[in-house]
């Protein structure tokens, strides 16, 4: 699988757990149209807002698997390779975890 990321092109590293991460991505989307039901029916503003640090809970969760993933994999591979690939997939990791942590 050619992607263009040097250190992912065999697969990515969540791939085993690939569908592990759909079944939960279903769950969080089934939660946000709960939450979009509850907008429509006009329920009380804490149990919607309850929800959605919920499925903000559940995403950040989700993310963070991934990031652990691509850690093991793609960084990991690039450091074993040296040189310039190690250094752009730290810096790519980096800007990953400073966008989570906003």
């Amino acid at each position: 699988m050619e992607n263009g990321h040097d250190g992912c092109r065999a697969q990515h590293g969540y791939t085993a757990d690939k569908q592990a991460y759909l079944r939960r991505l279903r769950l969080i989307e089934g939660q946000a149209r709960g939450i979009a039901r509850m907008v429509e029916q006009d329920e009380y503003c804490i149990d919607i807002m309850t929800q959605i640090s919920a499925v903000t809970s559940a995403l950040k969760a989700v993310s963070m698997a991934l990031l652990k993933d691509h850690l093991e994999h793609c960084v990991a591979a690039a450091v074993r390779e040296g040189g310039d690939a190690a250094q752009e997939k730290f810096d790519e990791a980096m800007t990953a975890i400073s966008r989570l942590a906003r």
